[in-house]
């Protein structure tokens, strides 16, 4: 995956960078989750992991480029921002990977 692009409507974006920084890290999150997401079972149990040095996730070498797009949609429309970037990011990648293969996915994380 090379280009994430990204448009999000949170009513008036009083500091831009900081909806952008959200965005790019709940896309971060999202892919992690999607590509690398799994919880196993071992005699019923989750078995136990050691912590963040096993924790596979996607990094900065295999991060795409994220561009992300603020809408402004007016003052009277004061929101905020929390993660967004973060539920529609699989869905998406698994159309794309359907519109290059003809395969769909059905279950997560992503495995082709």
């Amino acid at each position: 995956m090379r280009r994430v692009v990204c448009a999000v409507d949170c009513g008036f974006a009083v500091n831009p960078d900081i909806v952008v920084a959200q965005m790019e890290s709940a896309i971060i999150f999202g892919l992690t989750a999607a590509l690398h997401g799994e919880i196993t079972l071992k005699g019923g149990r989750v078995p136990s992991k050691s912590n963040f040095p096993s924790y596979e996730m996607v990094r900065l070498a295999s991060t795409p480029q994220i561009e992300v797009h603020i809408v402004n949609s007016g003052l009277e429309h004061l929101g905020g921002i929390g993660e967004p970037g973060t539920p529609p990011i699989a869905p998406a990648v698994c159309n794309a990977l359907f519109k290059l293969t003809g395969k769909r996915i059905r279950s997560l994380p992503i495995r082709l």
